[in-house]
Parts: C-alpha cells; sequence; structure tokens
C-alpha cells in the first residue's frame, strides 16, 4: 500500500474553521510523526543528550505543556495552579526524568484535546482577541491555536537528532517540495533561560 500523504494534502479536516485548518494538519502531522516513535524508545534513549543538547524529553513535555497553556489562553481562561506547577516541573524534568510511557500518555491527550478545541471555535470566532499571562500580552484566538501548532511542530522536528528511529516512507509531500529535518537542539540551560519560559506567558 502507498504511504499516505502527509495531512496537509489530504483535504480539510471534518469541523474545523478554514482558518485554522493550517493547525489542525500540523497537530496531526505531530501525532502521526512523533507518537510512533515515542513507543519505540527506551528511557536513556528519551533522555540522552546528543550532542549536549536538549533530550527528546524535554521537547516531548514543553511540547506537551506549551501546547495545553496556549489553548486555555485560546479559550479566555487563565492557568491553573495545576499549570503553573507542571510549567515549574518543565524547568527540571530531566532531574527526575519520566518514563516514555508517560510522556507519550500525556502528549496524545494533549493533541487530542488540542484538535477537539478547534473543532469548537466557529468561523466568526477566529479573529477575537485575547490576553496572555499576567501581563496581559494581547493576542487573538488563531495566533495562539496556530502559535501551538508551529511551537509543537517545532519541538516534534528534534526526532531527527536521534541516532535512529521510525521514519515516515517518502510520498508525495516530496513532490510538494515539503521537506523535514531536524533544528538543531538548543541546550536545556539556554532555553530554559530564555525570556518568555520565566513567565507564565510562556507557551
Amino acid at each position: 500500500m502507498p504511504p499516505l500523504p502527509e495531512p496537509w494534502l489530504r483535504g480539510p479536516v471534518p469541523g474545523v474553521a478554514p482558518a485554522l485548518q493550517p493547525a489542525a494538519h500540523a497537530l496531526l502531522q505531530v501525532t502521526e510523526d512523533l507518537l510512533p516513535l515515542l513507543r519505540t524508545l527506551t528511557q536513556a534513549e528519551v533522555w540522552t543528550r546528543p550532542g549536549g543538547s536538549a533530550p527528546i524529553g524535554f521537547h516531548v513535555a514543553h511540547l506537551t505543556g506549551s501546547l495545553d497553556r496556549l489553548c486555555t489562553y485560546a479559550r479566555g481562561e487563565p492557568l491553573s495552579e495545576a499549570q503553573r506547577m507542571a510549567l515549574s516541573c518543565e524547568r527540571t524534568i530531566s532531574e527526575d526524568p519520566p518514563p516514555p510511557a508517560d510522556l507519550v500518555g500525556r502528549l496524545e491527550r494533549a493533541l487530542a484535546d488540542a484538535l477537539a478545541q478547534l473543532r469548537t471555535v466557529r468561523a466568526e470566532d477566529v479573529f477575537a482577541t485575547r490576553a496572555v499571562g499576567r501581563a496581559q500580552l494581547p493576542s487573538t484566538v488563531i495566533g495562539l491555536l496556530f502559535h501551538g501548532a508551529e511551537h509543537s511542530a517545532r519541538h516534534a522536528g528534534q526526532r531527527d537528532r536521534l541516532p535512529h528511529g521510525p521514519r515516515r516512507e517518502p510520498g508525495p509531500r516530496d513532490d510538494a517540495g515539503g521537506v523535514r529535518a531536524g533544528l538543531p537542539g538548543p541546550d536545556v540551560g539556554q532555553v530554559l533561560a530564555g525570556r518568555a519560559i520565566t513567565t507564565d506567558s510562556d507557551p
């Protein structure tokens, strides 16, 4: 059986407003690319630091928490105490690393919840304004949801820094010029020292 094309080449995602289709396609891509790989990795592989950069476990945990927080802001809600605690734990997660199964379960729920939320957004509400964090920084529903999707894809791309693992077979995406490659992996300390992660405005 020939491989499926990437989600963005399969047509509209049912129930999602046209303006949010790119976000839905990106989240589906993360679901299909990252979850199967994570299920094959050992504890050591998830938490190894290739070339001294952040382990894939950190990227998965940060992706999961960020997506949850951005979806919360997109609903017009503040972060809960549990979400603030989760953000704090992301900063030190490598000190007491959870097993891969825990990371997979949390990521799977976060992606499913985000896709379900996309289906609830009415077309007329896509550009509604939203405030982010204690500073009440300005954004919109589409801005938050799109950032949640592209931020997830960026961190999911770190899977390509692993020395081995399953890869999607070449498909129609190659004819369309679609190329995916891992971005340079930042050091955890550098990521956490960044401005965004120091406040609850961080995704």
